[in-house]
């Protein structure tokens, strides 16, 4: 029961975080990323702290770092994905950043000595298909891989990094949490997040990377109140509470659901089209999360009665 109590609250998660980008994306015309990143994940962990304050205040030093490591690998996952799109197109971003569900098992295999079951395997198999034609732009397949082949350039680079830093944060949370109070953990990534995003504007904007811009109107407001409590605040208090219940590699699975919900919601907020293939994308998506659902319980299954036996 726990494990699907905890597989619903992660898929929860990739409802929270699809509406953000149909919000960030009118906000963004009045405010620089790095800056909206900042703001938000300061404020989430201002909003927060009342609450916890005594946790906090008790946090050991060991806890401490597993929410800054956490933190840090955030910030810089956000970081190198916007300097990514500064030289790459949109549509190679969001294929290159779904990618980290390919590095999950990876790094796990390294960093917990857990493998990936054949089933996870083939499961990304399937996502991989899903995020290739949920990238494709418009109903031609064909331009999509084009694009994609079309050389690897510095920002593609950024963007793969990207993926990779998701990647091992969600190794590490599966690791922390397992040790560690999740609730200080929170706070801490989420006010490591912020810092990272108030520095990381002041040195973009000293490179001419990005310049700073901040205009506060109703789109901009909305933006920062709704990242900053749901897909800040109550998302990453889902994330650290529940994903110890779920492997990394599933949990990975889960989180390729974000596009989707991402696809959907723009379709209701600002009246996106979903493409055909967005939607073969969607159907390749859940047909990777529910073979690994039923392949897995499967083989618990069969494990509980090799045990009887």
């Amino acid at each position: 029961m726990k494990k699907y109590i905890g597989e619903s609250a992660l898929l929860l998660n990739t409802v929270i975080w699809g509406g953000t980008f149909a919000l960030i994306k009118n906000a963004l015309a009045d405010i620089s990323p790095l800056l909206f990143l900042g703001i938000r994940f300061f404020l989430a962990a201002a909003i927060l702290l009342p609450f916890i304050y005594t946790l906090v205040k008790k946090t050991d030093k060991n806890t401490f770092l597993a929410g800054s490591i956490l933190g840090l690998f955030y910030f810089l996952g956000f970081a190198t994905q916007t300097i990514g799109l500064n030289y790459t197109t949109a549509t190679k971003s969001g294929f290159i950043t779904g990618t980290f569900v390919v590095f999950i098992p990876i790094l796990q295999t390294i960093i917990e000595k857990k493998k990936p079951r054949w089933y996870n395997i083939v499961s990304i198999l399937f996502v991989i298909v899903g995020l290739i034609f949920l990238s494709s732009s418009g109903d031609n397949l064909f331009q999509f891989i084009d694009e994609l082949g079309s050389g690897f350039n510095i920002g593609d680079f950024f963007t793969l990094l990207c993926a990779v830093l998701f990647a091992f944060q969600v190794v590490y949370v599966d690791v922390f949490t397992k040790k560690y109070d999740y609730m200080p953990m929170v706070f801490i990534q989420l006010l490591i997040t912020g810092l990272g995003g108030f520095f990381g504007t002041i040195i973009f904007s000293s490179a001419g990377l990005e310049a700073v811009k901040f205009n506060l109107n109703t789109n901009v407001i909305f933006a920062l109140i709704y990242t900053s409590v749901f897909a800040s605040i109550i998302a990453t208090i889902l994330q650290l509470k529940f994903q110890k219940v779920v492997s990394p590699t599933k949990a990975g699975i889960i989180y390729s659901f974000e596009p989707i919900m991402a696809a959907v919601l723009a379709f209701f907020i600002v009246g996106e089209k979903i493409s055909k293939f967005g939607m073969f994308g969607g159907v390749f998506i859940v047909i990777g999360l529910l073979l690994s659902e039923i392949l897995e319980n499967r083989n618990e299954q069969t494990g509980k009665s090799n045990d009887n036996s």
